[in-house]
Formats: C-alpha cells, structure tokens, sequence
C-alpha cells in the first residue's frame, strides 16, 4: 500500500508539475507576443527619429522595410514627424506599463526595463531636437540613466602633484607629458602593422573564454577628419567595421585600448552576441538597431572599456606590450615601465573631461575656459584638448559613458565576485553584461 501510494503521489506532482510548465511557457508565449509587438514599433520609430539626426541611428540590421523615408523639405515636415515620433514612443511606454505586472522570469523582466529606459530615453532626445534643454546631469540620466559624480580642483590637483614628481624634467607639466610621451608614438607606417598583432592577440584571448559565430568578422580602416579616437561601425551578421583616427599622433598603449574596446571582447564582441542571442535565437528585434544616444551606449562603452582588463588582467597587458607591441613599433622599451606608471596615474583624471563638459554645457565656461581646464587638468596638449572640446560638441552627455560605464560595470563584475584573483567568474559576468538586456541604473543591483 505504502508503494502504491508513493507511485500515486509522484505521478501526480510530475502531472502537476507538467501542467504548471505548460501555463508558464503559455504566459511566456503571450508576453513575448506582447513585447514583440512593442519592439517592433521601438525599432521603427528610433529609425524614423534618425532621420532628425544623423548621428542617432549607430546601427541597423533588421528588415529594409521598417525604415521609413519621411519627406522634410521644411520646418513644419520636421515637427510633425517629431511630434508624430513622440506620440508613438508615449503609445508604447502606455503599452508597456500595461504589461508591467506581467512579467513572468528574468529575461522578459530585463527586457521590459531596457525598452522601457530606451523608450525614455527616445524620448528625451526629440524634446532636445524640438530645442529643448536639460543641464548637464539632467542630461544624462534622461539619455543614458546615470550621472556623473563631480569632483572639485583639489583631487585632480593632488593627481597631478603625484605625476609632478615622477615625470623627468621640470616646468610646465603638460608639456614635460607631451615630450615624455613623443618617444612612445607607433609611426604612421607601422600603425597596421602594431594594430592588427595587438587586435589579433586580444581576439584569440576572447575566443578562450567566449564562444563566437564561425563567420563573425571585421575589417580595420584609417580615417582622419573624426571628432573620435576609434568607431566600431557594426553591419549586422556578425559583421564590424573598425575605424582608427589618424588625426593626432597614437601612442603605444593605445593599440591594446582600441583593439579591445572597438573589437574584442568590446563592440564588435557586444554587437555580435547580441545579435546571436537576442535576435537570431529569441527574436527580439529591438536589438537589431542601436540608438546612439540612449542607456544602451553606457553599457556598450562601461563593458567595452572594462573589456580591457578582463582581456589582460595584472601584468600580462604590459608584458605582451613589452615583448610584442614596442619591438613592431621599432620603440625603445627602456623607459617603458616609467611610462606605465605615468599612465596609470593620468587615468585617475579621467572625470576632469566630464567635469569640463559639465561646465561647459551647462553655460558656466565658455571655449577658452573650458581648453584651458582640460590642458591644466586632464594634462591636454593644445590640440588634444582642441578634439576632446570637438567630440563634446559632437556628443555632448555621452562622455560620461566611459568612464563611469567602466566603473558601475567594474564594480557590478566585482561587487557578484568577478575579481582578478577569479578570471572565470569574472568572464562569467562579463559575458552575461554582453548577452542580457541590461540598463545603468540595474547594474546597481
């Protein structure tokens, strides 16, 4: 009796358990056809807000027929279609709101949260293309959703008292930097050359710790006239273009910085698993276009910057420079550790180039002002801090996203135990950054 009951008991918990499965794969079906419907008019009206502003759209991939070519000969052309573009994106954040308490597991949880930040953040930019204005943080937590923390002289003083006295020479600091660094520059005519080994070493690093398609690839061109330093130009199909800006001279680190950040395991690495695993496996087509000025570029930037310490954690990045990169530029490597030192302590000023948009946006400094911070306090050459000064008034907030998208991404790798004395939690968690939806303020969690 005791058996029969028994076998009576777990058939009817493995019945009750398939029937329990069956109603949530059901709700599950039901939501995704829900959200799906959601995705498919965010994609279509992030591309009909591109045609406002050439630089929105960063990439699209999904099907030619959802672009849409509106006629804007004339003012009131380009009002209807934003005004049309923000009555849309209000349709859908009502639509999602509708769906909120729905939301049956952590994918379509994750997933609710990035359309909605996104749809937000559409928002906010067609109220700037109406004229509107935000200050500087206001700014950045409607596009991107986080701000910036603000520092005052002092701590990027005491920065530049430490570098004081460990650079060679005296006098004007900025420029004993600008000549300390000059022996450190690749030749234009080894640029390909120290790139392409440096690229190539950080994506067979990658392959070790992430599965990518077969046919994933890119192709690395020289541009100059750029208001950036590097661009990952995704095609979709696994596909990038990497661009490299010749304007001013690039130093010896910064074939690992690009290399990484614009392709493995940053941009091209992102785009690729996203696409994989969002678009090609659950359908999810808001992933198949990438508004520029949105939530999505923090973590693109925080993941594809960190993406460099997680490639070459401890010594092993200056190691591989030392062995490798230095004799292909034809550099001496005997001041090399010197400049290692140098540079880790001149990142520590990163934030003065927020601090600078900061003011300058916001109306407190005008241009000269604004040069003459970054040449004091982000140790600019005239010309640097001339291109830094370009890009802010290309992109305005979106400086913020290097920085402090490495650090929320840093600590929320850290904070779940990623840390280099764990690489393979840590890749663990990267790879999760880069295959999830996620959004700025949920990598507090």
């Amino acid at each position: 009796m005791f058996i029969k009951n028994l076998i009576i008991l777990i058939l009817t918990v493995i019945i009750f358990s398939s029937c329990s499965n069956k109603n949530n794969s059901s709700a599950n079906n039901t939501l995704d056809k829900k959200m799906n419907e959601i995705s498919e008019q965010y994609v279509k009206q992030v591309l009909r807000a591109g045609q406002l502003d050439q630089n929105f759209v960063d990439a699209y991939y999904g099907p030619k027929e959802w672009e849409q070519k509106d006629v804007l000969n004339t003012k009131e052309d380009t009002i209807k279609v934003m005004n049309e573009c923000n009555s849309g994106i209000d349709t859908l954040l009502n639509k999602l709101d509708a769906l909120g308490k729905d939301k049956a597991d952590e994918m379509q949880t994750l997933r609710f949260r990035f359309l909605y930040k996104q749809l937000l953040a559409v928002k906010a930019k067609l109220f700037m293309l109406k004229g509107g204005s935000f200050s500087f943080d206001d700014e950045s937590r409607a596009l991107y959703d986080a701000v910036s923390p603000s520092y005052p002289k002092g701590h990027y003083q005491e920065i530049i008292d430490r570098l004081n006295r460990i650079l060679p020479g005296s006098g004007d600091i900025t420029k004993r930097m600008s000549d300390f660094k000059k022996s450190f520059i690749i030749p234009k005519d080894k640029l390909d050359t120290v790139f392409s080994a440096a690229i190539q070493e950080c994506r067979k690093r990658t392959m070790q710790h992430i599965q990518l398609p077969a046919n994933e690839n890119f192709k690395v061109e020289y541009v100059t006239g750029k208001p950036w330093g590097g661009y990952n130009w995704y095609k979709g199909n696994y596909f990038s273009v990497i661009q490299v800006n010749t304007d001013l001279p690039i130093y010896i680190d910064r074939a690992i910085d690009l290399a990484a950040h614009e392709g493995y395991p940053g941009h091209h690495v992102y785009n690729t698993l996203l696409e994989e695993n969002m678009v090609k496996k659950r359908g999810w087509m808001e992933f198949t276009v990438y508004p520029l000025f949105s939530p999505q570029s923090l973590i693109a930037e925080g993941t594809a910057n960190f993406g460099i310490q997680v490639v070459f954690p401890g010594e092993s990045r200056v190691e591989f420079e030392k062995k490798v990169l230095f004799p292909l530029a034809g550099l001496d490597t005997s001041k090399a550790d010197k400049y290692y030192e140098v540079q880790k302590l001149t990142e520590e000023l990163s934030y003065a180039g927020n601090e600078a948009a900061r003011n300058y946006l916001d109306g407190k400094w005008k241009k000269e002002a604004t040069l003459k911070w970054l040449e004091k306090y982000s140790l600019m050459t005239p010309e640097r801090a001339s291109h830094y000064l370009s890009f802010i008034n290309t992109y305005r907030s979106y400086v913020i996203n290097y920085n402090l998208g490495q650090d929320l991404v840093k600590n929320f790798i850290v904070r779940h135990g990623g840390t280099e004395s764990n690489p393979e939690k840590r890749w663990e968690l990267f790879k999760y950054l880069l295959t999830t939806p996620q959004t700025p303020s949920g990598l507090n969690n």
